[in-house]
């Protein structure tokens, strides 16, 4: 049997919808596609309305997949034999598609060049009619087992079927939104929060506040791989790890216990804030849930939220935990997220933590300490891992503890 080579025929919806600034969206995304296919030696190349993939050899076609299942901005992708729009050619390139044990189908046609000299359903007639002919094969237009797609545009067309088609993640190509700053914790919460926020377009640097030695560092660990997970989503990614038992100590001195995590939230933003000035971020993003937590009632998420200027977005505000496992296990961070490990602000936890702090209680029960020289002097501790798109093959190795290195 010929081995095939297939164009992958790549369609999106949302950012067709752009308007005056759909060419920009459209750059951005065929960027995208080409980064995500980086080393597989492909011809990534764009027509109205398409982003096309040629010459894939059926060897890659899984490969090509994967990838291509996590480019945001993609509502679908087909692998399809590509020709001259001739009905004839298209019908006998459509049998080398029907797998033996198929015994209906039915062709569907999307014209997108309207000087062609057939209709839509003359085309889906007349190869249908050529299929049916060579293979004795049914036509069911209700419900076949099998459905030949006919795509045609500008001077080529493609034909594939439904079992060639795969859904695209939906979305916004990543770097259309700009960039935010996510507080990877090394849970389940925070990746989710921040694959969220890629699916609208915005790329993600990441922080992770550990408090080691007094806790383990399993957690720096677990978020750097979740952040390198992240990484396929996006091409690589940035993730600084910041000591915060620095600033534990001096809350737990010198401030009320009841306001504790709330205050090591407190500086985890303006920290967040600091290092989105660095990376050029225009918002925070946390996967705080309303009332999950203590610390993440109504009046708690607002009084730490007034530590900083800078906007800080939670996309998972409304969901519960369900969803977010849910999701969490879609996107390939669930079981590193649930690996053991002691979270920072386990750390001098608050035996009864206040459930409704005011930003002045919260204000006042900081006023013996010095904010800002507590928030540089983590800032100048802060270590920086660059993680590259996992397509590259540059692996980065695990960090380890301070005094190991």
């Amino acid at each position: 049997m010929e081995a095939l080579v297939f164009t992958a025929l790549l369609h999106y919806h949302e950012v067709s919808l752009k308007g005056r600034n759909r060419a920009r969206f459209e750059q951005i995304l065929l960027s995208r596609v080409q980064e995500a296919l980086v080393g597989l030696d492909l011809k990534v190349s764009r027509i109205p309305g398409r982003i096309l993939v040629r010459n894939v050899p059926e060897a890659k076609l899984e490969k090509v997949k994967e990838r291509l299942s996590k480019v945001f901005g993609l509502a679908n992708f087909a692998f399809a034999l590509e020709a001259d729009p001739d009905l004839e050619v298209l019908a006998e390139l459509a049998l080398k598609l029907i797998p033996k044990e198929v015994k209906t189908f039915r062709v569907s046609a999307k014209r997108g060049n309207k000087k062609l000299p057939f209709t839509s359903i003359e085309a889906e007639r007349e190869v249908g009619g050529r299929i049916a002919a060579k293979t004795g094969l049914k036509v069911d237009l209700k419900n076949p087992e099998l459905t030949v797609f006919l795509e045609f545009a500008l001077d080529r067309a493609w034909v594939y079927t439904d079992r060639l088609r795969f859904p695209g993640p939906g979305g916004l190509p990543v770097g259309a939104s700009g960039k935010v700053m996510t507080l990877l914790s090394g849970g389940i919460d925070s990746p989710v929060a921040a694959w969220r926020v890629m699916k609208r377009g915005a790329k993600s640097a990441f922080v992770h506040f550990h408090s080691y030695p007094h806790t383990d560092f399993a957690s720096a660990v677990k978020a750097k791989r979740e952040a390198e997970v992240l990484a396929a989503w996006q091409g690589g990614a940035r993730l600084y790890l910041v000591p915060l038992a620095g600033v534990q100590a001096e809350i737990f001195a010198k401030s009320p216990e009841k306001y504790r995590t709330l205050l090591y939230r407190r500086f985890m933003l303006r920290i967040a804030e600091r290092l989105a000035e660095r990376e050029g971020a225009g918002a925070l993003v946390t996967g705080d849930a309303l009332g999950q937590v203590a610390s993440q009632t109504l009046e708690n998420l607002h009084a730490v939220s007034k530590a900083v200027d800078a906007l800080v977005l939670r996309p998972l505000i409304a969901m519960d935990k369900v969803e977010v496992i849910e999701e969490a296990k879609r996107i390939g961070t669930y079981e590193i997220s649930i690996l053991p490990q002691q979270d920072c602000c386990s750390f001098l936890e608050p035996r009864r933590p206040a459930t409704r702090a005011t930003p002045e209680e919260l204000a006042d029960a900081e006023a013996g300490l010095d904010v800002p020289a507590l928030v540089e002097a983590a800032l100048a501790k802060a270590e920086l891992l660059k993680i590259p798109s996992p397509y590259k093959g540059e692996a980065v190795p695990d960090p380890v503890p301070p005094e190991e290195v």
